[in-house]
């Protein structure tokens, strides 16, 4: 079970160059695949920031219905703090890693900051 990454979506929402990589990827997982709603809502803002708001229609209706979308429990948030004190992590890496810890899934992503939390979380990189 995945916690996809924010940059994993971005990546083909943008065309960018390891496109074919991420795509592979959620073509082949089709099963068990998580979105935090934190990445779901970055992606938005970035996207609407780009005027692209057809892609994020797109993606909405594409991608979402085919995994789940999930979130920190309220209880969590408290510890994200320590978290960046002892991992080194910004905010929304912080929160990334913390939903996969709580929901016990790797995540898999491109931001190589995560070597900083392969010793508590399982990563993979693309």
């Amino acid at each position: 079970m995945y916690l996809i990454d924010t940059n994993i979506f971005l990546e083909i929402l943008l065309g960018q160059e390891r496109k074919g990589i991420c795509k592979d990827f959620l073509d082949t997982s089709t099963e068990g695949l998580y979105i935090s709603d934190f990445s779901l809502h970055s992606i938005g803002v970035i996207l609407f920031k780009n005027d692209k708001k057809n892609v994020f229609r797109e993606f909405v209706n594409d991608v979402i219905p085919r995994i789940e979308i999930i979130t920190l429990p309220k209880e969590a948030y408290e510890g994200l703090a320590d978290i960046k004190d002892n991992l080194g992590l910004d905010f929304d890496d912080t929160y990334q890693f913390n939903v996969a810890e709580e929901h016990d899934l790797k995540i898999v992503t491109m931001d190589k900051d995560f070597e900083k939390a392969k010793n508590r979380i399982d990563v993979i990189f693309l």
